[in-house]
């Protein structure tokens, strides 16, 4: 398994349609970077968020999921409250090729304020908006920018395609496109 760089990214994207809208290059210009890197492509959120509240006293649980413990917001930037978490979706819509897997790691800037990205794998043929959380992981509240970088996609291709794809297990969250809670 080996990762794949900016040359196999572009080809996928603009060939078979992997990432759409795709920015062929590093957008930097006033704001946090997004776009084609060397062997990656650094997603931006978009401009829908669910940041958590407990004003609800709602109790967190996986398996059966309460709404209310979000408050929804459209926003051009929104302020994670210290110490909890949002939830957005990506501007890009991503098609992972059968014989490729995915990992996602924070930006540095965002890293540095105390901000973490945690997104699961895009397994093999999963297909949709990504569903990002954000962690302010400081005592102070914390400014996301919307339409601007996120997180990094890192793409590996495996030695040979999998058995059974996400698709052909028909995944719970195949072709997402809002900010989706958590499903059994």
């Amino acid at each position: 398994m080996s990762i794949k760089s900016d040359k196999w990214i572009r080809q996928q994207a603009l060939e078979h349609g992997m990432i759409e809208p795709f920015s062929e290059k590093q957008v930097r210009e006033g704001c946090i970077s997004y776009g084609l890197s060397s062997y990656g492509y650094d997603l931006r959120v978009a401009d829908e968020f669910a940041i958590f509240t407990n004003v609800n006293s709602a109790i967190i649980d996986p398996k059966n999921f309460d709404d209310r413990s979000f408050v929804r917001v459209k926003a051009e930037s929104v302020i994670v409250p210290p110490n909890s978490f949002a939830l957005a979706r990506s501007i890009e819509y991503f098609k992972i090729p059968r014989d490729v897997l995915t990992l996602c790691v924070g930006k540095s800037t965002y890293a540095r304020c105390g901000i973490i990205v945690n997104v699961t794998p895009f397994e093999p043929e999963w297909e949709g908006y990504v569903t990002l959380e954000i962690s302010n992981t400081t005592p102070l509240p914390a400014r996301i920018y919307a339409n601007e970088g996120l997180c990094q996609i890192l793409f590996f291709q495996g030695d040979e395609a999998c058995e059974v794809s996400y698709a052909d297990r028909k995944g719970k969250y195949q072709a997402q496109h809002g900010i989706t809670l958590p499903r059994m």
